[in-house]
């Protein structure tokens, strides 16, 4: 079984990050304090912003520091494919830091496969915690409808007839009730996991988080102390740890894994584990990260920085 706690990853404070530099610099728009000031303050050669779609941004509102990439697509492999036949060669040469706070979560999961694929076998990623969410646990991250469940592009796996409960779907439980109750409704007869981030951003937010997924209990069942999974908020490597010791207990369980479903819909350190734990372990398994997507997401849904944490990801 890996470890993969022994990434490193380290807290730096907003006025430091000046004095580092990359070559390259990427980081998703949206309105928050968290994003924009950040990219104001790193230091790199190229700096990208990538305008997703679904924050419904008009031309007129695109940042003016940076170059600007808007690709026309919202499914995430012709929207990174797009972005990277713009970019040419410029995330495969030299140091890269990817801003992951402001990416929608299926765009960053892709984002990290098709740069191991680019040879990109290291990075560094960044997220910002907040020191608060805008409307606490009635916040809304989603702004419009699900359109589907599917399978996440590059996360696809090659699964076994429907097996019921000998079926398993992890879910990152973040805020969105919604959310988990579409993912727990598609996998309906699987036996379901809930993974909280625990700690959390700040001391209130589990709480928070427990309050909004219990409105989607019916769908995931009357959750038991053994059907809950916990890992650090802020930790990716953790989480790709916790998920592997949890898929590897149910494996070894009497009932056993016929189909693996993983859904991240927690923070994006979270989110970045998820997919960490999928390179790693689960490729060519019966076994995919499934996503409810929805049309459009809320630009911004925080207020202030807190920490802004350093991750070294090595994907070779």
């Amino acid at each position: 079984m890996p470890d993969y706690t022994i990434h490193y990853r380290r807290v730096v404070a907003l006025e430091d990050l000046a004095s580092q530099s990359w070559d390259t610099v990427l980081s998703a728009y949206n309105g928050s304090e968290r994003v924009l000031r950040v990219f104001n303050e790193l230091r790199a050669g190229r700096k990208h912003w990538l305008i997703h779609r679904e924050y419904q941004f008009d031309v007129a509102e695109w940042p003016t520091d940076g170059a600007v990439f808007a690709p026309k697509s919202e499914n995430e492999a012709d929207f990174l494919a797009e972005y990277l036949a713009a970019a040419g060669s410029a995330l495969g040469v030299g140091s890269l830091c990817v801003d992951i706070t402001g990416f929608m979560r299926p765009h960053l999961l892709l984002l990290v496969r098709m740069l191991r694929a680019a040879g990109v076998n290291q990075f560094e990623a960044l997220y910002t915690d907040p020191i608060r969410y805008a409307k606490s646990e009635n916040t809304t991250f989603t702004d419009g409808p699900v359109l589907e469940v599917r399978q996440v592009a590059g996360y696809e796996g090659s699964h076994v007839a429907d097996s019921g409960t000998s079926d398993l779907l992890v879910i990152g439980a973040g805020y969105d009730h919604e959310l988990v109750q579409w993912v727990s409704d598609s996998k309906m007869h699987a036996r379901k996991l809930l993974m909280f981030g625990l700690p959390s951003l700040q001391p209130d937010m589990y709480q928070e988080s427990r309050l909004r997924i219990a409105r989607a209990s019916e769908a995931v069942g009357e959750a038991a102390d053994a059907d809950l999974i916990f890992a650090p908020a802020n930790n990716p490597f953790v989480t790709a740890q916790e998920l592997s010791f949890a898929v590897e207990a149910e494996r070894r369980s009497g009932r056993g894994v016929s189909n693996l479903y993983l859904s991240p819909l927690g923070t994006k350190p979270q989110v970045l584990g998820f997919g960490l734990f999928y390179l790693r372990e689960c490729e060519g398994k019966e076994a995919s990260i499934i996503f409810p997507y929805a049309g459009r997401y809320s630009r911004e849904t925080t207020h202030g920085i807190s920490r802004i944490w350093l991750y070294s990801i090595d994907l070779g």
